[in-house]
C-alpha cells in the first residue's frame, strides 16, 4: 500500500522499505505493519492525545523529569509549544519504557528505532506469523488462565524492580504470542508507565493493573477472583524485600486502620472512567 505521509519520511530516511498494511487505529494511535529488509515490524504513528483528561494526565506524568529547561516552563504555562513538548516527552515515555523493560526481562516487543512521532518496534505474531491477538479476544481453559495469570504477577513484579509500573494493564493492551510450540503474553502500549519511586499514584496504579488481570482471568478460573496480589507485591516492594524471585502466595493481611474517605472516592471515579474506557475500546472493536 501507499505510505501515509508519516511513514513517508522513514521510507526517505531508509528506515523502512514499505508499508505493507494497517493494522489498527486507536484514539490514541495507529499501527502498520511495515517491511525493513527482510524484516516485517510493526510502525506506531501517534496521534494528538485530546482523549485523556488533565487529572489522568498529571496522575501519569508526575515527576517526569524534563530536561530543556525552555521546554518545562512551556508545558507548566499550557501554551500551544508547552502542549507540543507534553505530546512528544508522552510519546518518548513509552520509548524509554520499552528499551528499559526489554532490557530487565519483561517480554514487550523489541523497540527499534523512533522517528517523528513514530515507534519502530517488533510485531509481535501468533502461531500462522500473523499479528498476535490481544487477550480480550481469546478464551481461555481454567488451566491457561491460571498459567497466564501466573506469568503476567511474574511480569508485573520484574517491571516493579526495574522501577515501573504500567499504568493501564488490562486484557486490551496484552498480546497472546506464539514461539517455539507455545503461547505467551507480551504487555503493549507503555505511554501512560510511570516511575514506581517518583509517583505518587504509582501505589494506585499498580493495584487497578493486578486487579484488571485478577478480574480478567477469573472469568476462566474463578480461585483468581479470591486472590490479592497487588497489595503483597507492594507491600513487600516497599519492604525493599520484593525481587523477581520472591515467592508470592496472592494473599494479605491489612491492618485495621481508619478509612481514608478521599482515596475511596478517588478509587469509585477511577473504576468508573475505566469501566467507561473499556466500554469505549470494546464498541470500538
Amino acid at each position: 500500500m501507499k505510505a501515509p505521509p508519516r511513514l513517508q519520511s522513514l521510507v526517505e530516511e531508509g528506515l523502512i522499505d514499505s508499508v505493507v498494511r494497517q493494522l489498527m487505529s486507536g484514539k490514541e494511535a495507529m499501527v502498520f505493519v511495515v517491511r525493513s529488509g527482510d524484516n516485517t515490524l510493526c510502525a506506531k504513528i501517534y496521534k494528538e492525545a485530546t482523549h485523556r483528561s488533565f487529572r489522568q494526565a498529571v496522575d501519569y506524568t508526575e515527576n517526569r523529569k524534563v530536561k530543556n529547561s525552555r521546554s518545562a516552563r512551556a508545558m507548566a504555562k499550557g501554551s500551544k509549544f508547552g502542549r507540543q513538548e507534553q505530546e512528544a516527552a508522552w510519546q518518548s515515555a513509552e520509548v524509554d519504557a520499552l528499551y528499559r523493560l526489554a532490557a530487565a526481562g519483561v517480554r514487550v516487543p523489541q523497540p527499534y528505532n523512533f522517528h517523528d512521532g513514530v515507534l519502530l518496534m517488533e510485531l509481535v505474531t501468533d502461531s500462522g506469523g500473523d499479528a498476535a491477538p490481544r487477550l480480550n479476544d481469546v478464551a481461555f481453559t481454567p488451566e491457561q488462565a491460571l498459567a497466564h495469570h501466573a506469568t503476567l504477577i511474574g511480569e508485573v513484579v520484574r517491571m516493579l524492580c526495574a522501577g515501573v509500573v504500567h499504568g493501564d494493564l488490562s486484557e486490551f493492551n496484552i498480546l497472546l504470542a506464539h514461539a517455539d510450540g507455545v503461547d505467551f503474553p507480551v504487555i503493549i502500549d507503555l505511554p501512560q508507565a510511570v516511575d514506581a519511586a517518583g509517583n505518587n499514584h504509582a501505589q494506585r496504579m499498580l493495584m487497578r493493573d493486578v486487579g484488571n488481570l485478577r478480574d480478567f482471568f477469573g472469568q476462566f478460573a474463578p480461585a483468581l477472583l479470591s486472590t490479592d496480589y497487588g497489595p503483597e507485591i507492594w507491600s513487600l516492594y516497599q519492604a525493599g524485600m520484593l525481587s523477581v524471585e520472591t515467592p508470592l502466595t496472592g494473599h494479605y493481611e491489612r491492618a485495621h486502620a481508619d478509612v481514608d474517605m478521599q482515596a475511596v472516592l478517588r478509587e469509585i471515579d477511577d473504576a468508573r472512567a475505566e469501566d467507561a474506557a473499556r466500554r469505549l475500546r470494546m464498541a470500538g472493536g
